[in-house]
Order: C-alpha cells, then structure tokens, then sequence
C-alpha cells in the first residue's frame, strides 16, 4: 500500500548539520509530508533547506530560556516526544540522534527512523560527559547520572516501536545492536559532493574543520602543530573551547573561526590533508574534503574508517593515527609528509561519489518501495 500521509520528525532545528541534511532529502523527497520537532528556533536565512515549511513544535518550544537553552529540558524531552499525535499518519520518517525516534506509534502504523547515533551522552560517551560538564561529584552528578538511567532505558524501550531501523554507517550499526539488539540497515547520509568540486593545486597547510566542542579534540591537532613549528595549521570552526585554544595556541596555528559554505569549500580545496581527530558515527568533513580532492589523516576508529581508504588500499585517500594524542598526530603528519604523492586528489574524489543525494534518495525510496507494498 502506498503511504498517502506522511510525516517526519526531528529532534530539533537550531542550526544546519548532517541530519538536518537527512531532513531536506525527505522533505525533497516527500514536499507533501508534514514536518515535527520538539523545537524549531531555525533563523529564517537558513529555512530554505524546509522548503520554509511549517514546523509542529512540543510544549519545550514555550518554556522560559528555551530559545537559547533548549537543551537544558533534556529530562522533560522523553515526554515532550511522546505528545505527538502522529496516529494519522500512513508512513512515518523520524531522523534521530536522540529522541524523534520515540513518539508513540499506532497499529498499521510504518515508522521508519534513520538513526545518526544512540545517544552519545547516555551510552558510551557518559563518563566523558559527566567529566566534561564537572559532573564528576556532588548532588548534581548524581541526579544527572539518575536522568541518563532514565534516558538509557527510554532510548532502549522505544527502539521497540520502529519498524526499519536505518543505520548512517557501519559503526553506528554495531552500535545500534549493542544498545537496542535491533539489525539496521547501513544507508550512508547525503553529502553534498557536486559543491565540494575537486581543486589539485594544494597550498602549503594543514586543515581542521570542527565544531570547537571537547569531543572533537582539536586541541589535540593544535598541541601536535606545536611539536611542528615548520608545519601550518588551519583551524575552521567555533565553539565553546574557541577561545582557550586561541590563547593557548602556538604562533604556526591560524584559528578563522566559522566560515560559510563558499569560503570552506576554498579552505578545503587548497589543503594539504584534513586532520580529522574526533570517533565520529559517520563524520561528514572527512567526504567533503575528499570530494575537494584533499587527503585525510584521521582518528582510525568510528566512521572515518569506512569513508578513508588507508595506505593498505592501491588507491588511498588518507591514513590513521589510533591514539588521540598529539605525539601520535605528530607522527601522522610526518608520515604523510613522506608518502603525499601516493594520495592523488582523483582517488580522493573518486571514493566519496557513493555519498552523493542521488544516491541516498534512491536507496530510501527503494526501501519504502520495499516495506509498503
């Protein structure tokens, strides 16, 4: 049966991301579907990518503070998904890293949830949560430690409620079997590689492009370029952490904070190598940059090893450090410095066209195709 209603769900829209490029796909996919989020504070420059739809909003949309501290509700967002009535709708799509995947479904009901990532926070990443947030000790550790109990076994029990679970890579399949025992179809997430158009005359630095967050671990890749006085580092990004490295870096590092997509695209393209140090689910930078025709030396765990074809390939667009330490970035870059010429920007462009809109759009109407007929 083909759906006739159609909804989708995020967790929120307050920036533009990799999973909100999930959302514009089905939106383009699907323009007549109805579109949901706990909130939607998105400036009205970037509403484009919705197709300027209206979005259904939660309760949370209206508390004090939620405008800038949205996530502070964290406790009340379990609820605030379950509110939804989303029972008159055939298909349901939910693109969730943490709680769209949870509204309450009805009988007959197909709900199909691309899954970035079990959320970080209460799983895998909780110490490191807890540690980063001085949540270590005291009353305040504890009653968080009590909601990320709750919010484990929340996230758990609803994965109970979907009915194709989709993976945005392999990794994060591994990790959606861990936590919730469901299989997952690996669909990897759009990129858009025609913007990032290959360029092979590379200038002489190095890239960082990140959100300035602790898990990311620039500080790291800015500690190594210190031990590297005759190599350049180009830091991209903003974040809470920006100001810290600023005034912590060493004089070879060039901190340009947020760029827009143009002026990126041009960092990307004339870089030497991305340095890429953060496990990430899936990590969008490291395709984008390969798209330019720029190498990449990443952290060798989480999905930059199924995106990166390292020097054990006959065609390889990068190679891995496997400690997020500076010495073992430091020892990265020499190595690459040695064996440059073998990363050819047409191989780097070559790997990443699997990632192209096109080809996760006929991957997802494939699927429906499959489930609803």
């Amino acid at each position: 049966m083909k759906p006739s209603k159609i909804a989708i769900i995020h967790d929120w829209f307050d920036n533009i991301g990799g999973s909100e490029s999930v959302v514009e796909q089905f939106i383009q996919l699907f323009p007549q579907a109805d579109l949901f989020s706990l909130v939607d504070f998105l400036p009205p420059e970037k509403r484009g990518m919705l197709l300027n739809k209206p979005v259904q909003t939660s309760f949370i949309q209206h508390l004090p503070f939620a405008s800038r501290h949205f996530r502070n509700y964290l406790a009340l967002m379990p609820l605030a998904i379950e509110q939804f009535d989303l029972s008159a709708y055939d298909l349901v799509l939910s693109s969730s890293h943490a709680f769209a995947k949870g509204f309450i479904p009805t009988p007959g009901q197909v709900h199909i949830s691309y899954v970035h990532t079990p959320i970080r926070y209460a799983w895998d990443l909780q110490q490191v949560y807890l540690k980063n947030s001085h949540l270590e000790k005291g009353p305040k550790s504890w009653l968080t430690r009590c909601i990320l109990h709750y919010l484990r076994n929340w996230d758990s029990r609803t994965a109970n409620g979907i009915d194709v679970i989709i993976a945005n890579s392999k990794f994060t399949a591994q990790r959606i079997w861990k936590y919730y025992r469901r299989e997952a179809q690996v669909i990897y997430p759009p990129v858009d590689v025609v913007a990032f158009e290959m360029c092979a005359e590379k200038e002489d630095y190095f890239l960082t492009v990140s959100r300035l967050v602790p898990y990311k671990q620039v500080q790291i890749i800015v500690e190594a370029f210190r031990q590297l006085p005759d190599q350049r580092l180009v830091v991209v990004g903003d974040g809470p952490l920006y100001r810290e490295i600023l005034h912590n870096k060493p004089t070879n590092v060039e901190m340009v904070g947020y760029k827009e997509k143009n002026e990126l695209i041009c960092y990307m393209q004339h870089a030497r190598a991305l340095i890429f140090a953060a496990k990430e689910d899936f990590g969008i930078v490291p395709v984008e940059a390969q798209a330019c025709g720029t190498p990449v030396i990443a952290y060798g765990k989480g999905g930059a090893l199924e995106t990166v074809r390292g020097l054990e390939n006959e065609q390889p667009t990068g190679l891995f450090f496997y400690d997020q330490t500076p010495q073992s970035i430091v020892s990265a870059v020499k190595g690459f410095l040695q064996i440059q010429n073998k990363l050819l920007p047409k191989n780097c462009r070559r790997n990443v066209t699997q990632y192209r809109k096109e080809e996760f759009s006929s991957q997802i109407i494939h699927l429906i195709e499959k489930i609803t007929t």
